[in-house]
């Protein structure tokens, strides 16, 4: 029955053009101001979630400010509208409303569920945190102490440290840049630096709110239009990139074990080799039975957790992995892992391509059944492709997967040009 109701889904872009576009399924609407607003109807479920992307990432933060995005995004929701902090926490828990707020390199992410007919006054409420927050200056020193205790806190943490400085490594400036941002940074913020961020980059044009779940259209519609309408349209800062950094880096540090990140360049979403790199990918890291764990940790013992994932901007993406071993097999733990990269495009066996099929469909099935996840992947499709993928759509490019496929792949893209950055008492030596 649920794949009966998915092949339903429209493909349609039009919505840029002004006019609602409607399916059984999904809806979509793009206001005069610029805001899009999607909607998937469930209706076999009782919940609905929702979920914001706010152009305002932490690549917008400026380079004597690192880290004023994840700072707004603490203070965004202490008071807004007529409620201070304490009630605008009361009012959310009283809609039973799981919720939480994060900052990335492009977007700050808002999103919440709840029960459907809940959901309209969640709207309410988050229309006044995203318009008319107050952003109180007597929060400010609390906001700091926090935002300066999770930065603080990777000292304890080398293995998230390590992935942070590859991507500062991988990537020009700003797109490496870290939502943490650095002590000089947050230390530098007033409530006015805060204030001044929020008013240049939360406006409609580029904003996407997605909804999923047991909601009817028209009236989620006409909701929006009233509470974001006359949203201020703005418009989108210019981001400059910087050169391309270093791509060998040692952090030293007295650990008994050494951290190792790789990564290298792939096809950003959207692409046509885009399903074959996930496809490769995953033969790489895709559970138990995968390359890196099967040849790195189970064969060789060499290492305690290892992994490949896809990251993705709209105009590049790259693979990312990571090992951690021990300091006295940390070397070999780069060269095998190194050596399973480049080994991936002499061949695939059908085997692998059958599981990777299989963990896909799980993962899709799973996402579908529930409204979080279906808020998020709307928001997300929207933003890289200017439209939703179909149910049907993605099972058709993972069911087209095949080993001579992801080779050709790997051959007009190769792992190669690798950054590595390296965690622990002593570097590495890397072969060119």
């Amino acid at each position: 029955m649920r794949q009966r109701w998915c092949k339903n889904w429209t493909r349609s872009n039009k919505a840029l053009e002004g006019p609602s576009i409607v399916s059984q399924a999904i809806h979509h609407h793009t206001f005069r101001n610029g805001l899009t607003l999607l909607l998937e109807r469930m209706e076999h479920v009782r919940s609905a979630a929702l979920y914001f992307l706010v152009p305002a990432g932490c690549i917008h933060d400026p380079p004597k400010h690192l880290g004023v995005a994840s700072v707004l995004a603490d203070m965004i929701t202490r008071g807004a509208g007529d409620r201070d902090s304490r009630e605008l926490t009361l009012a959310l828990d009283g809609l039973g409303l799981d919720r939480d707020e994060s900052v990335g390199g492009i977007h700050v992410r808002f999103w919440g569920a709840t029960l459907a007919r809940s959901l309209p006054a969640a709207l309410d409420i988050y229309a006044d945190i995203l318009r008319r927050p107050h952003l109180p200056e007597d929060e400010m020193e609390a906001v700091q102490a926090l935002a300066l205790q999770d930065l603080q806190s990777l000292e304890d943490e080398p293995k998230q440290k390590v992935l942070i400085e590859l991507r500062k490594h991988h990537y020009p400036s700003p797109l490496g840049q870290d939502r943490r941002g650095t002590v000089e940074g947050i230390e530098s913020l007033t409530a006015e630096v805060i204030r001044k961020q929020y008013r240049r980059l939360f406006r409609a044009r580029g904003t996407i709110l997605s909804v999923a779940g047991n909601i009817e259209w028209e009236p989620l519609r006409d909701q929006v239009e009233r509470l974001f309408g006359d949203w201020t349209e703005g418009e989108e800062p210019a981001v400059t990139l910087g050169p391309q950094p270093t791509n060998l880096e040692h952090i030293h540090k007295e650990t008994t074990q050494t951290q190792i990140a790789i990564a290298y360049k792939s096809v950003h979403v959207g692409e046509p080799d885009y399903y074959s790199a996930q496809g490769a990918v995953n033969v790489l890291s895709g559970g138990m039975s995968s390359r890196l764990f099967t040849e790195v940790r189970e064969k060789r013992g060499l290492c305690y957790s290892v992994w490949a994932s896809y990251q993705t901007f709209k105009d590049r993406a790259s693979v990312l992995c990571y090992a951690g071993s021990t300091n006295e097999r940390a070397q070999e733990t780069l060269d095998v892992t190194l050596g399973e990269l480049k080994r991936l495009g002499e061949g695939i066996e059908p085997e692998e391509v059958e599981r990777v099929q299989a963990g896909l469909k799980s993962s899709l099935i799973m996402q579908q059944e529930s409204t979080n996840a279906r808020a998020g992947a709307l928001a997300s499709d929207w933003y890289f492709l200017g439209r939703v993928r179909s149910f049907d759509e993605i099972q058709r490019e993972i069911d087209a997967l095949t080993p001579q496929g992801i080779v050709a792949h790997l051959n007009r893209c190769p792992p190669k040009d690798f950054t590595i950055v390296t965690l622990g008492p002593n570097p590495l030596k890397v072969s060119t």
